[in-house]
């Protein structure tokens, strides 16, 4: 199985769904008066810790995936490995949608600023939405963080470059020696 790399744009979508869904949350709070808006502190606390263990885990596996099999000190589990990079992945796409739901409450309820209420949302969610993007780009890195060095074996370039080298060394001094054969 090959993972891919999660395409930037994929970033970008999720903020403008982010976007547009939290533009829905307070259009229809201003319209109901039913308060949904705002980020518990809570809310705050764990996307911190989430972001903190996703990094710890992804640095664990660079740290194996890097280090010479010969020298390594400890063992990772493979399962272990590809659960992190999904989280990665998944920590990504979620601070990317994340931040936009708490991006759009702040920017349309700015205009309410003389209202406690309404400073003390735009203060979680700004909050929020800086927390929610520095997971994405923990995200980023920690998927970029999960990848397995070059392998060295056939299919590597550089492998593949040297055999190409030494058959055409051969085939060089094949055709040299045949000349030499003819002139005698």
């Amino acid at each position: 199985m090959s993972a891919r790399r999660t395409p930037w744009w994929y970033y970008v979508i999720a903020t403008l769904i982010g976007l547009l869904l939290g533009t829905i949350l307070v259009k229809s709070d201003e319209m109901t008066g039913l308060s949904l808006i705002g980020a518990p502190w809570f809310v705050t606390f764990v996307l911190v810790l989430l972001g903190a263990v996703v990094l710890i885990l992804a640095l664990q596996v660079h740290q194996y995936a890097i280090t010479d099999p010969t020298r390594r000190k400890s063992w990772i589990d493979p399962t272990k490995a590809v659960y992190t990079l999904v989280l990665c992945k998944a920590l990504g796409i979620a601070g990317a949608g994340l931040a936009g739901w708490y991006l759009a409450q702040v920017l349309l309820t700015l205009s309410h600023w003389g209202i406690p209420y309404f400073q003390n949302v735009i203060i979680q969610c700004a909050i929020t939405t800086v927390i929610c993007i520095a997971d994405m780009i923990v995200g980023i890195i920690g998927e970029w963080l999960c990848q397995l060095p070059p392998s060295e074996g056939p299919e590597n370039p550089k492998i593949k470059a040297a055999q190409r080298r030494e058959r055409q060394r051969k085939f060089a001094a094949g055709s040299s020696m045949n000349k030499r054969d003819i002139s005698k």
